[in-house]
């Protein structure tokens, strides 16, 4: 076996396609619904949302589309990213196992996220879009857009979660750098925020309630169009340049991974590792575990209901079946804020039904104890999402030690925590607690979604 600790490709091999993984399906994803007919929504009720190059791909049956060559351009800032093995972390937990990790935290917002923001902009540009609007958790998918949209001179507004917007200040200033208006949500400029404010002054917000102000907002204005940094097919789509890499990488060292692992929120993340690799397993060339990691206090894979949700809190949005804790969920305010929405991505959410992965919730205190030991070690502090998959790969590590098996184990580090001292302050200041979101608010909750027979 190769002992690289770092794993490197040429410029030359970033991905020039992204993978479709809907034509390998052994079933079809259900169909997405117009939210006052219940039918099955065509191009022309997503066109005032989303330029039509876009919409395309998210219905193809095309195993693989093709990267424009301007979004490629964009992609060269910082792809490929590095495979790094964490030696120094096995060593620590003297375990057997060999432990990568996929490091996307060199973008120039410092996550995953301008994999997507990057084509969202090209795309609308192309179509004559003038600006984007969106809502953001932490704070990575709006800076991702702002930087995306300054790249090709895009206006760019951002409804950030209010609960975010306080405990991260310094994402908002990245977002106003690179050109973006920022707002925190709920906010007093849309019907959605007024009315949510009218209910609960005081809301920390949601994503929910973000995505509700910003479809708002694309709706009313012709020259403008809402972007999705999560759970849609496309974004999960252009995300699978992380996985394709991965493969390439792995091969270079004559490695296969036994278990794979990525923390979910709206699930782009951890689609865009797993899809490649859940293409090689459905051709029977691997046979990896694939594991989603969540939130104990956003558990949407191991508590939610699967079922016809709306993304929003409002109900403005097209009603997609996904694992949900119910349109109206507002999060406990822990500090992985990307990972605090109500559903899962519908093909996440499909493929689990299908058995093809498996879910667990891992409480914040524990993920925090994992990731400065992940730092200390590997020597780069993790953004608050990634420290759930940490957090379960140091679980299975340890197992292997246990077992003395030889278990190669991927994971992806889908961004730094440089903007999240705050969080890392609270938990070495012991201030950090566990939420375990109750069953009986997702029983409540499916009481209130839509009807759907």
């Amino acid at each position: 076996m190769n002992e690289l600790t770092k794993v490197i490709l040429d410029e030359s091999e970033i991905p020039e396609a992204w993978y479709n993984i809907q034509p390998d399906l052994p079933e079809p994803a259900p169909p997405v619904l117009h939210p006052g007919t219940h039918q099955p929504i065509g191009p022309d009720d997503l066109a005032p949302l989303f330029p039509m190059a876009l919409i395309g791909q998210e219905v193809s049956q095309d195993r693989y589309v093709d990267i424009p060559g301007a979004v490629l351009d964009v992609y060269r800032m910082w792809r490929p990213t590095p495979l790094y093995r964490a030696r120094r972390l096995e060593k620590a937990l003297d375990t057997p196992a060999r432990i990568y990790f996929k490091y996307e935290g060199v973008s120039p917002v410092g996550s995953h996220k301008p994999n997507t923001a990057v084509p969202q902009a090209y795309y609308n540009a192309q179509e004559g879009t003038k600006k984007l609007t969106t809502e953001t958790g932490a704070g990575q998918w709006g800076s991702a857009l702002a930087f995306a949209c300054a790249q090709f001179d895009l206006e760019c507004e951002v409804w950030q979660v209010a609960i975010s917007f306080q405990q991260k200040p310094y994402r908002r200033t990245l977002m106003e750098i690179f050109g973006a208006t920022v707002h925190s949500s709920p906010s007093d400029l849309t019907n959605a925020g007024r009315t949510i404010r009218a209910q609960d002054p005081e809301s920390p917000g949601s994503l929910g309630i973000a995505i509700s102000e910003a479809v708002e907002a694309a709706a009313s204005d012709p020259s403008t169009k809402y972007s999705l940094g999560s759970v849609l097919n496309h974004v999960l789509m252009h995300q699978t340049v992380i996985g394709e890499e991965s493969l390439k990488q792995l091969a270079m060292i004559e490695e296969k991974p036994d278990l794979l692992v990525g923390c979910t929120g709206g699930g782009s993340n951890f689609g865009g590792l797993s899809f490649p690799f859940i293409r090689e397993k459905l051709a029977g060339k691997m046979s990896p575990t694939i594991r989603c990691v969540e939130p104990t206090a956003s558990p949407s894979l191991t508590k939610g209901v699967y079922a016809y949700d709306f993304g929003d809190t409002i109900g403005m949005t097209p009603l997609v079946k996904m694992h949900t804790l119910g349109h109206d969920f507002v999060p406990s305010p822990i500090h992985a804020g990307g990972l605090r929405y109500h559903g899962m991505a519908p093909l996440v959410s499909h493929l689990k039904e299908l058995g093809l992965l498996e879910a667990e919730a891992i409480g914040q205190v524990e993920c925090f104890e994992r990731a400065v030991q992940f730092a200390r070690a590997e020597g780069i502090v993790p953004a608050p999402e990634p420290t759930h998959a940490i957090a379960s790969t140091v679980r299975a590590a340890l197992q292997a030690k246990a077992s003395g098996e030889e278990t190669v184990i991927l994971t992806a580090l889908c961004g730094h925590g440089h903007f999240d001292m705050g969080a890392y302050r609270a938990f070495l200041d012991g201030g950090l607690e566990d939420f375990d979101y109750p069953e009986e608010a997702v029983r409540q909750a499916m009481e209130k979604i839509p009807a759907v027979t």
